[in-house]
């Protein structure tokens, strides 16, 4: 593996195309992204003064609905890239969440939590991005108190229905070309790229299940281009 493929995916990767990060996912996404995360949210199930924690929180975005939600919550957002989460502090201090919400550095594999930590744990559009899927799901388990939740929303390739082939070719096309567009960067080829390389949705869920999940929902959204999995400790 050489140094230009060990960057992709990466905290270092993320640094660069973090200013447009936003912009990008909006306008690939037709808008919809935020309520994926919102259904994300409301899979968590999460009550008055819970405790949760968002990996690959990027900049911000779920970690920010998981604490408007959750009135009297405490959230962790953690991610490998320090300008992500530079302007994820940006939005946490405009919101006025300060206190409530946590920005760390660090990554899904070995996670600097005990056992038992939290009552609900999310990833949005990251575990994609994860060299060891199944170390990490472990690790969101292991943090996760007994009867909490974990959500994993993560984009994936449509592989039939009617609209399928116009939902690839939006995967296959639309996305690396417009994300390059908008943030100047190639590496919205490895998005493309990536996504048609995830697991199907009935592997991941397996892989969830292996690592002390019990997969209680497998949800595709938006014609397949994405899927909400959802597994309870």
């Amino acid at each position: 593996m050489n140094a230009e493929t060990k960057s992709l995916g990466s905290g270092q990767m993320f640094d660069g195309i973090a200013a447009r990060y936003d912009l990008v996912n909006r306008v690939i996404s037709l808008g919809i992204d935020q309520s994926w995360r919102r259904k994300t949210v409301r899979s968590l199930g999460l009550g008055e003064n819970a405790r949760a924690l968002d990996l690959a929180t990027g900049t911000g975005d779920l970690a920010l609905l998981i604490a408007r939600a959750a009135p009297g919550s405490r959230v962790v957002g953690l991610d490998p890239s320090l300008k992500m989460l530079e302007i994820a502090r940006e939005k946490v201090t405009a919101a006025g969440l300060g206190e409530r919400v946590e920005l760390v550095e660090g990554d899904a594999e070995t996670l600097p939590f005990p056992d038992a930590t939290f009552d609900g744990v999310s990833i949005a559009f990251g575990i994609r991005n994860v060299p060891d899927r199944a170390r990490a799901l472990g690790e969101m388990a292991r943090v996760t108190r007994p009867g909490g939740r974990v959500a994993v929303l993560e984009l994936s390739e449509p592989r039939g229905g009617i609209l399928g082939p116009l939902a690839r070719f939006h995967v296959h096309t639309v996305v690396p070309w417009m994300g390059a567009l908008l943030s100047g960067a190639k590496e919205y080829r490895y998005l493309q790229r990536s996504i048609a390389t995830f697991p199907l949705a009935e592997e991941f869920a397996a892989m969830m299940e292996r690592a002390g999940l019990r997969v209680c929902a497998v949800e595709p959204l938006t014609f397949g281009v994405c899927h909400l999995y959802v597994g309870e400790r």
